[in-house]
């Protein structure tokens, strides 16, 4: 997939991702009143040319990386220059929200959608209004990359590194952008795991990055859309944690997409395409 740098990009609102609270936590028969360090989780409105489409609860970091990254992966735009300006505010009540100019024919296409809902932390078919919007196969991809699995485990030992919001609160998922040879080249964090692959994959459009030289790596399940996202932009390979569903293997297989879950230390399991990843 051709990449394109963006024409106009505003920095994201500054913005604290965590707060203090006092808590009671009870542990072996004792109560004690401590500090804790919880998650923030903010309304971000994505709007495009004015229009208000979709409405997520987001951690309020790396928005403009978000937008876009919903915005290719999502299918409103098919190429990433076809994505003209983002900026992203912050209200004085406290909402966000992310202005996305895109081409006209592409915006066209976006109204006679009819998609205008509010996405919820965990969802999955996120303000998909009919069946044909949801489920979408994407074009089958083609990529030439393998990568051992001494890199596979390298990279699950290192992102718990780049986990910074995380280590703070213990709520939020991650998603990485690895290349072999040069291991972990991007890492966000998200209170839903959607967002958090969404960051990732507007970072990499920013960034003119090649979707077909590296993959991806995920700190959750690899559901449906998860890999409907990397199978979208053109990603051949993703590695989950957690485990898959049966829908995504199925459109992993469909889609030429590798897919790996259960990605813990000492152990993986390959479900799709398994001539990319190669034993030592």
């Amino acid at each position: 997939m051709q990449q394109h740098k963006q024409q106009l990009v505003v920095p994201s609102p500054s913005a604290p991702t965590s707060t203090q609270v006092i808590v009671e936590r009870w542990r072996d028969g004792r109560l004690e009143r401590v500090v804790d360090q919880v998650a923030e989780e903010v309304p971000v409105a994505l709007t495009y040319h004015g229009i208000a489409h979709v409405v997520m609860l987001a951690t309020p970091a790396d928005l403009e990386d978000l937008a876009a990254g919903f915005t290719l992966s999502e299918g409103i735009v098919e190429r990433p220059s076809e994505i003209l300006s983002l900026e992203a505010l912050r209200h004085d009540d406290g909402t966000f929200e992310v202005r996305i100019g895109i081409t006209a024919d592409r915006f066209a296409k976006l109204l006679r959608r009819e998609r205008n809902t509010s996405a919820r932390t965990s969802c999955g078919l996120c303000g998909a209004a009919t069946f044909e919007d949801a489920i979408r196969t994407p074009p089958r991809v083609s990529s030439s990359l393998t990568l051992s699995t001494s890199e596979l485990h390298d990279a699950l030992r290192a992102i718990y590194n780049h986990q910074h919001i995380n280590r703070e609160t213990g709520s939020v998922h991650a998603a990485a952008w690895v290349v072999p040879g040069e291991g972990i080249r991007i890492v966000r964090e998200d209170v839903g795991r959607h967002n958090a692959l969404d960051k990732v994959i507007g970072a990499l459009i920013r960034a003119n990055e090649d979707f077909a030289s590296g993959w991806f790596l995920i700190t959750s399940r690899a559901s449906y859309e998860m890999v409907q996202k990397t199978a979208t932009v053109g990603v051949p390979l993703v590695c989950a944690v957690s485990a898959p569903t049966a829908f995504a293997i199925r459109l992993a297989e469909q889609t030429g997409v590798t897919l790996i879950g259960f990605a813990r230390e000492h152990q993986h399991v390959v479900y799709t395409h398994s001539s990319r990843l190669k034993p030592e």
